[in-house]
């Protein structure tokens, strides 16, 4: 069985209560529902984490060879934009890796526009709402199935 380190950064615990007109209505636990209900039958398991704090996700990241994780599907929130130490962790690990967002961020302030987290990724989804997180987990199902990773 395939293990998938699934992380949510910093605020999207409060998805459902913010900026609706970003974000939308869905909650932090809907989304993840809906992970595990594409993952399950195709004998996947999510190990799934959020974290508001810059070193939990990267003890997290730092822990999934430990934990037998074999690919990471994250969306690092603010921490996109200013995290070396989230980017350094996901290169030093090794395992695919697909970064998600809900909103367009290149549509979004400036500041928004440069992710420090896509370099070090297979790829970036952005501007889907929810699917841009199942996009993601397929995306990461498909390269474990295929082993071009």
């Amino acid at each position: 069985m395939k293990k998938i380190l699934v992380i949510h950064g910093p605020n999207l615990n409060l998805l459902g209560e913010r900026e609706k007109e970003i974000y939308g209505q869905t909650t932090l636990a809907e989304i993840n529902a809906r992970l595990e209900d594409l993952a399950t039958p195709h004998q996947v398991a999510l190990k799934i984490v959020q974290s508001n704090h810059e070193g939990e996700i990267v003890d997290a990241i730092g822990q999934a060879k430990k934990d037998h994780i074999d690919a990471i599907l994250i969306n690092p929130a603010a921490y996109t934009h200013t995290s070396v130490a989230i980017r350094d962790a996901i290169l030093a690990v090794h395992l695919p890796c697909v970064e998600v967002h809900l909103s367009n961020i290149y549509a979004r302030e400036d500041f928004r526009h440069t992710s420090l987290i896509a370099p070090v990724s297979y790829g970036q989804i952005s501007g889907f709402g929810v699917d841009s997180y199942l996009l993601g987990l397929k995306a990461l199902m498909n390269l474990l199935n295929h082993n071009d990773h």
